[in-house]
Order: C-alpha cells, then sequence, then structure tokens
C-alpha cells in the first residue's frame, strides 16, 4: 500500500464485518471508495447526487447516501450494505418481506431501499416523527403514508412503490 501525500488519506472501514484498510484520494467519495476499490457492489451509483438514494448503506446503523459521503469521514466507520444484511444464510426480515412481497422489479433500486428500510424502521422504533407523523408525543404508527414519507428519498425507476410500502409494512409487524 502507498503512503499517503497531501492529496490522499488513508481510511480503514468495518464493511460487513471485515475490516479494510486502503489509501484514497481526499476528494473520493465512500460510493466510489466501496465500489471502484473495494470491489463492494451492493450500493449503486445511481445520480451521483444524493437524490435517488440506490447508494444508501448503514453507517454505523444511520442510513447514508454514500455518494455524498466522502471515504476519509468515514474512517473507522462501520459500513453495513443490503449484502452485509444477511445472517448465518438467512435474508434480513426487511429483504425476506421484499421479496415476499415482490417489492422489487430490475433490482437495481432495491439494495438502497433495503438499507434505509432497515433504518427508517429502527428511526421509526426509536420514536422519531416523520413529516407526516399525527402526534409527536406518542410513538409513530407506521401506516402507509408514513413509509411513504419516511422513505421518499429512495426513488424506483419501475415504479414499485405499493410492493416496496407493503413489504416495509410487512417487515414493521415482524
Amino acid at each position: 500500500m502507498s503512503q499517503p501525500d497531501h492529496h490522499s488519506s488513508t481510511v480503514t472501514l468495518d464493511v460487513d464485518g471485515t475490516w479494510r484498510s486502503l489509501t484514497v484520494d481526499n476528494r473520493m467519495t465512500l460510493l466510489d471508495a466501496l465500489r471502484e476499490r473495494l470491489g463492494v457492489t451492493a450500493p449503486k451509483k445511481g445520480c451521483d447526487h444524493g437524490q435517488c438514494g440506490s447508494c444508501t448503506v448503514l453507517l454505523d446503523g444511520r442510513r447514508v447516501t454514500t455518494c455524498l459521503l466522502l471515504a476519509v469521514a468515514a474512517d473507522g466507520a462501520q459500513i453495513t450494505t443490503a449484502a452485509g444484511l444477511e445472517h448465518d444464510g438467512h435474508l434480513h426480515p426487511v429483504a425476506q418481506a421484499f421479496y415476499d412481497e415482490d417489492g422489487f422489479q430490475c433490482g437495481y433500486c432495491t439494495p438502497g431501499q433495503i438499507c434505509s428500510a432497515v433504518g427508517m424502521l429502527d428511526e421509526a422504533k426509536a420514536g422519531a416523527p416523520s413529516f407526516v407523523t399525527d402526534d409527536l408525543e406518542l410513538s409513530p404508527v407506521l401506516t402507509d403514508d408514513e413509509i411513504r414519507e419516511r422513505m421518499s428519498g429512495n426513488l424506483c425507476r419501475c415504479a414499485a412503490y405499493p410492493n416496496i410500502v407493503a413489504a416495509i409494512g410487512l417487515a414493521s409487524t415482524q
């Protein structure tokens, strides 16, 4: 591995349970570091502007769009992609719900949708309200409107939204 200079830095990331070190240009996004340097292809490059959500992963348990985050800002972080949600050969309950409810068509946005849904369900479980939450004093009830609002940063080019909402609704009850 080459030594960093004033234009690059060495970062260490826990990606799906494996610690990886690499030297990156200080301007490289986390998405490019994952895909181009580490060969992690679950997060997809869609818009490269943080507008579509196809690059969403969980960073220390919180959902982030990796196309907007510099790799150097993630140094030392735990990154979980949709591929890393599998446990002992079993799909994560959200991924299983996507399968059961046919929550995908072409599948391009699916890894980002699944990571975003996992993060969103954790946020709702922690009591974080959304724009459409009726009572800010109570834990939010994940109605279809709540799910749509909370997932609004994740676009599906195939418009599989009814099945995506159904999948997240199913996963929220498990």
